[in-house]
């Protein structure tokens, strides 16, 4: 019998589900398009104030794990239990919870007790704001350059990190932090929630 993922150790998970690059796969907007569907269908639409591809799967030509991250933000009247069990009943898997000081939610589908499935997803849910991952995506997708030294970096990292998801993680973050403010000074407020709303 099959160990399930929720008695295994850390080190059990990252060696069966190791980080994986891949070239840039054009289905995987069908697959974000499909996957955005389906939350808004199992959440009924409610609440919902922004949902969106993250994630280096969303910039094209970019090596990626095969991976659709999509951000969906809520407003900040709903009530997050509920939607954390529809969520649930929509077959995502709560990996991490922090409701103060902001509301940060990971969940994911795809991994199986034998390994990753054909379509593997992560769901962010936060609070509608200015989130740094979506000026990340924008200013890779509209500077090729720096979306090649990031593709550069990542496969660079990969030898090191194949099984440490955090190390590899934390490897990229001074790159990603340092073109974060970049991009927050080239768009500035592009992201900011209006305050009306």
């Amino acid at each position: 019998m099959e160990k399930k993922l929720s008695d295994m150790t850390l080190e059990e998970l990252w060696m069966l589900f190791p980080i994986i690059l891949k070239e840039h796969n054009p289905q995987y907007y069908d697959w974000y398009e499909d996957e955005k569907n389906n939350i808004i269908e199992a959440i009924n639409g409610t609440f919902i104030s922004r949902i969106n591809h993250i994630g280096s799967s969303a910039v094209p030509g970019l090596i990626a794990k095969p991976t659709i991250d999509i951000l969906l933000e809520l407003s900040g009247d709903c009530d997050i239990h509920q939607i954390i069990l529809r969520l649930k009943a929509a077959g995502w898997t709560i990996m991490s919870s922090e409701f103060e000081p902001d509301l940060n939610l990971v969940f994911n589908k795809g991994y199986t007790p034998s390994g990753y499935a054909e379509k593997v997803y992560h769901l962010h849910v936060r609070y509608l704001g200015d989130w740094n991952e979506l000026y990340f995506r924008d200013y890779l997708i509209e500077h090729l350059d720096i979306a090649a030294e990031y593709a550069e970096l990542k496969v660079s990292l990969l030898k090191g990190f194949e099984n440490n998801r955090d190390g590899y993680t934390e490897a990229k973050s001074e790159f990603i932090l340092e073109h974060t403010k970049r991009a927050r000074m080239c768009y500035v407020n592009r992201y900011t929630p209006n305050k009306t709303t």
